[in-house]
């Protein structure tokens, strides 16, 4: 199984040269002074302005078999964390998976042999804010733009380049990485030769003023009810998430968690998986205040309360931790040493770069014509957040859509909670994409 072209391999025989394994070797003994466990986080001395210090790949028994971690320098300035499968054999085509928030590449651990197994290179990097990867910075008050969509997509371009790849078979995408898979697919076509998004969709590219240059501009329409304070005034107050991320407190809300960060990560994550019995998504009639009060408070919360104190409600109780089979304890230790090192700012930074507007209008009206397909679970309210979304990537974001699938029994975290499911469809597109 090639790539389109034949041009998907690694390099022009597909094999590290020498000078390429030294600085890989390099990057691992650079970064492997410490292993910290969950107890010795290494945060910064001045409120998380300072990224944690780097860390050495995963122990292997943390990982399916199949599956490796590895570092990979000088991707557009970081040195990236990425676990890859489907690495024995040289000429494999590629497949990008993007993780969202609050996750990592361990999101996709249970997906990425079985795709290997068909035949697949599979890459999954801690985007950058994320996990080992290193050579960002989480100042609340520093630049945004090493955040913005359009970066990361230069980050993805790096990667699959130091990887020696001129094209990759498909970028995948979940939750935020959703979004920057879709950007990949907007700007560089030549590249990303199909696209999945899972659990966001993407709405398409922003417009300019059309067709007034014979005349003057049209007047502008009536404004809109500012929805976040028409939120704010409901009788019961509310906030949206996505505000909510964007402030100074939310990362030391989520870090210094009352109950820690493991068990707040155990409650968000449950709270938004079809364990919860409350997730039974559908249309909202409308973007108005009153509408979106009608979803979970993870998505439209309370306004007196932050995120440790929303989700701490919807812990599970130990009987449901124990029956959990597709996050078990073992597994979520990952993810709480890894933010209980970090923090979420890095994660956090992405949702307060939307504010730079500017670098996504050079793809004004641009369209994604590669082949396409949305996964999301059927227990997921993220194909719905945002009323018409759903339906304008189908319609006109989206221009060869190959499909829109409901996984049943999964929530938000549908390649966690139904991988096998997950994975077949990724194939059956990825054969006839």
């Amino acid at each position: 199984m090639m790539s389109k072209g034949g041009t998907g391999v690694r390099g022009r025989s597909g094999r590290l040269t020498r000078r390429q394994a030294m600085q890989g070797l390099g990057a691992v003994i650079g970064s492997a002074a410490v292993l910290q466990g969950a107890g010795g986080t290494a945060r910064a001395a001045s409120a998380g302005v300072v990224q944690a210090a780097a860390v050495g790949p995963y122990d292997p028994d943390w990982l399916p078999a199949g599956v490796r971690s590895r570092f990979v320098q000088d991707v557009n300035g970081l040195t990236m964390h990425v676990l890859e499968a489907g690495f024995e054999d040289d000429g494999r085509p590629a497949l990008l998976l993007l993780h969202g928030f609050p996750e990592l590449a361990y999101s996709w651990r249970h997906v990425m042999a079985p795709l290997a197994e068909a035949g697949y290179h599979v890459i999954a990097p801690d985007q950058r804010g994320y996990g080992r990867t290193t050579g960002w910075s989480p100042d609340y008050d520093g630049d945004l733009r090493p955040f913005s969509r359009l970066n990361a997509v230069r980050d993805a371009l790096a990667l699959v380049s130091a990887f020696g790849y001129r094209t990759v078979d498909a970028v995948i995408g979940h939750d935020f990485g959703s979004p920057i898979a879709a950007w990949c697919a907007v700007a560089r076509p030549d590249v990303f030769h199909a696209v999945a998004l899972m659990s966001a969709p993407f709405g398409g590219t922003p417009e300019w003023p059309f067709d007034t240059a014979a005349g003057a501009a049209p007047a502008a329409a009536p404004a809109a009810p500012d929805i976040y304070e028409e939120m704010a005034r409901l009788p019961r107050p509310r906030k949206h998430y996505q505000r909510y991320y964007r402030t100074r407190e939310a990362n030391e809300n989520m870090w210094r968690a009352p109950q820690g960060v493991h068990d707040f990560l155990r409650a968000y994550y449950h709270h938004k998986s079809a364990d919860w019995a409350e997730n039974r998504p559908y249309r909202l009639a409308g973007w108005t205040a009153e509408e979106a009060a009608k979803m979970p408070t993870y998505y439209i919360m309370d306004l007196d309360m932050g995120m440790a104190e929303t989700v701490a409600r919807e812990m599970p109780t130990a009987a449901e931790v124990a029956a959990n089979r597709w996050l078990p304890d073992r597994e979520l230790r990952v993810y709480s040493e890894e933010y209980g090192r970090n923090g979420f700012q890095g994660g956090l930074q992405w949702y307060r770069s939307g504010v730079i507007a500017d670098e996504p209008l050079t793809f004004a009206g641009r369209t994604i014509d590669i082949p396409s397909l949305f996964i999301a679970g059927s227990s997921d309210w993220g194909a719905y957040q945002r009323p018409g979304s759903l339906e304008r990537m189908q319609e006109r974001a989206c221009t060869d859509m190959r499909g829109v699938h409901f996984v049943d029994g999964a929530g938000h975290w549908v390649q966690q909670e139904q991988p096998a499911e997950t994975v077949r469809l990724l194939l059956d597109f990825l054969r006839a994409a």
